[in-house]
């Protein structure tokens, strides 16, 4: 069996992903990679697999920090992995650790521009807690933090999006990757159910029926996982680790571990449970209503999480739907957290290092 936690309060970590897709360094070498795949005649990269929506900051991780520390201050160390890239506003702290694509995956793999592919080993991160979550930058804490609405004693609760179902059985290249994720894991897991018996080292589960596929996409919220959770799916499903660990950009024919695979493996499993976490997810390429923000502003302090997703895609940087979100999260969140430079320490090093 999985070790339980020790208590309710104990050291829960977080891990972020970042990317800044301003860099002019980065963009050449995605750029370099795009190209060299489209030469090979690779035509599997996913629906918005390769977008400036995909890779913008619009300072998401430095607001969602500042709602962790906010909603979740009792938090345990923050890991953030990313390519050799360092935030512009970043505070060195002994709480926090940026981890670069390199300590994590073998360099035959690199580069690799899929968050699916990276994400697959951020169990791995040295020193991890066994409780922790894993949250995409553009995933925010909207009230205080309450852990068993996220764990149980051996396991993790999971909720669904708002999505319309998933339909048919077949991948589609033009369907988003999550959706083709959920019909791949249903593949794996109807084939895997019809053994029932699942035996490993360390663990022994069985199904007592037929594995029963639910059609949706989950949410997009912070993921409560467990690393010895995740290590005993890597075991049973090695090759799925390995398909999604091919990518250089995220493609629809591969599977999605973190948001989609391993939640169903463990609720197929009796180690994750669905649960109705009050959040909201808002796309900012869509007309971006004043209505929707408006309804973040009314909701923020209650929400268990929300999502802003930039779906922008290929705007300009400085599209006004883009400018208006970061009005709106400064206005909510307008305290810096400890992993910010202030002002004055920014302008402190710049004199230092003018004075060099």
């Amino acid at each position: 069996m999985f070790p339980s936690p020790k208590t309710p309060t104990s050291g829960v970590d977080i891990v972020y992903l970042w990317v800044d897709g301003n860099d002019d360094e980065w963009r050449a070498k995605r750029k370099k990679y795009a190209e060299k795949l489209e030469a090979t005649g690779d035509f599997n990269i996913a629906k918005f697999g390769n977008v400036e929506g995909r890779y913008r900051d619009n300072d998401e991780l430095r607001f969602s920090l500042r709602a962790l520390e906010k909603f979740f201050p009792e938090h345990g160390h923050i890991f953030i992995v990313t390519d050799v890239q360092v935030p512009d506003w970043f505070q060195a702290s002994d709480q926090i650790t940026l981890i670069d694509h390199h300590q994590l995956i073998p360099h035959s793999a690199l580069p690799t521009f899929d968050s699916g592919n990276i994400e697959s080993y951020i169990h791995h991160i040295p020193g991890l807690s066994e409780r922790y979550f894993y949250l995409n930058d553009d995933v925010f804490f909207g009230s205080p933090v309450c852990l068993e609405d996220w764990f149980f004693e051996s396991g993790i609760y999971v909720s669904w999006s708002d999505e319309p179902e998933v339909i048919g059985n077949k991948l589609q290249t033009e369907s988003t990757s999550l959706e083709n994720a959920s019909r791949m894991s249903k593949q794996w897991l109807q084939a895997k159910s019809d053994h029932l018996n699942l035996t490993t080292d360390s663990l022994v589960r069985r199904m007592d029926q037929q594995y029963q596929h639910t059609p949706r996409t989950f949410a997009h919220s912070p993921r409560p996982m467990l690393k010895s959770l995740m290590l005993e799916i890597e075991r049973d499903a090695p090759e799925l680790f390995e398909r999604v660990r091919s990518t250089v950009f995220r493609t629809w024919n591969k599977p999605t571990i973190i948001s989609d695979f391993a939640l169903r493996w463990a609720l197929a499993y009796d180690f994750a449970q669905t649960t109705d976490h009050s959040h909201l997810y808002i796309a900012t390429g869509e007309s971006l209503k004043e209505q929707s923000l408006d309804h973040l502003k009314n909701l923020f302090g209650k929400l268990d999480f929300f999502c802003i997703n930039d779906t922008t895609d290929d705007a300009n940087d400085s599209d006004p739907r883009l400018l208006k979100i970061h009005q709106v999260l400064t206005d909510l969140l307008p305290d810096a957290s400890p992993w910010e430079l202030t002002k004055n320490t920014a302008n402190t090093m710049l004199q230092l290092h003018a004075s060099v």
